[in-house]
């Protein structure tokens, strides 16, 4: 789906007036905000083979309301390219209702990108493993991230060999949001193999080498086609096709017209607490992929 500008401003108003006071009625006394705690600087890998770099790394925290349990959790995995980038809660996810787990992972070229993958994949291991202790349902961790973040969220997601290392189904994921991310295999990783960023590449390291019809529900966002990185709206275009080619059930698709890669940000954001919401809310027959 194509958003242009006046589109969302017409979303975003319609929700506003719907949810709104009518101009005959006081506003209702607004709620007291629902309590927040951040908890930091926690080691989801662990053993005597960690070097000082994983260590230092292979940390991430955890945002997440208070005195209500049960909440949906967001994976959020910062961008950077693979090679640079730090862990941040996004402004737009404060106070919405979810926790979020801001990851830092090891970076390119220190690390190859097959070892950002695994860290990925076990920061999402550690919040399966731990969210609960949190209060959260460990059925409604969501995988998110933006560009190369993105990136990660979908082979963490569709390549189930990287949770499988941790004992974990990856299709136990409420959902993928991929924002602004590749489809194709990773330039960064294409960069280790020598191919240049203009050669399109599919191979193991690619997420769309890995559709499946019962991987989890996707929500796939990117920028204006012609504002965006090189083809990365068309890489997300193919990505979709390809899943309703396997039929895949719950695969969607919003290009935000007017936006660059990183303008796409911001309005991402309702897209994404709306999607979680709407699995959230799905009967648990519905969510059984296939």
């Amino acid at each position: 789906m194509r958003l242009t500008l006046w589109n969302w401003i017409g979303w975003c108003a319609a929700v506003c007036l719907t949810a709104g006071p009518t101009l005959a009625q006081d506003p209702a006394p607004a709620a007291p905000p629902a309590p927040y705690a951040m908890t930091t600087d926690l080691a989801y890998r662990a053993g005597d083979g960690l070097d000082a770099y994983a260590q230092e790394r292979c940390r991430l925290d955890v945002y997440h309301p208070k005195g209500a349990p049960g909440f949906a959790t967001v994976v959020w995995f910062h961008g950077g390219g693979l090679t640079t980038g730090e862990r941040f809660l996004p402004d737009a996810l404060r106070e919405k209702g979810v926790a979020v787990v801001t990851v830092n992972y090891r970076l390119s070229p220190t690390v190859k990108v097959r070892d950002c993958i695994a860290d990925a994949a076990a920061a999402v291991a550690w919040t399966f493993q731990n969210i609960e202790n949190f209060d959260g349902d460990p059925d409604r961790i969501f995988v998110s991230g933006h560009s190369a973040g993105g990136y990660l969220a979908s082979m963490v997601g569709l390549d189930k060999s990287y949770l499988a290392e941790h004992d974990i189904d990856a299709n136990r994921i409420a959902g993928l949001i991929p924002l602004s991310g590749h489809t194709i295999t990773h330039f960064t990783a294409r960069g280790e193999q020598g191919v240049p960023g203009t050669q399109a590449v599919v191979d193991a390291l690619a997420p769309i080498y890995h559709v499946r019809n019962d991987s989890p529900p996707m929500l796939l966002i990117t920028g204006d086609r012609d504002l965006e990185l090189l083809g990365r709206y068309e890489e997300n275009a193919y990505f979709w096709r390809m899943a309703q080619v396997v039929e895949h059930p719950d695969t969607e698709i919003f290009e935000l017209e007017g936006c660059d890669h990183g303008q796409m940000m911001p309005p991402s954001f309702p897209l994404l607490l709306r999607f979680i919401e709407r699995i959230s809310n799905e009967p648990a027959e519905a969510k059984t992929p296939g």
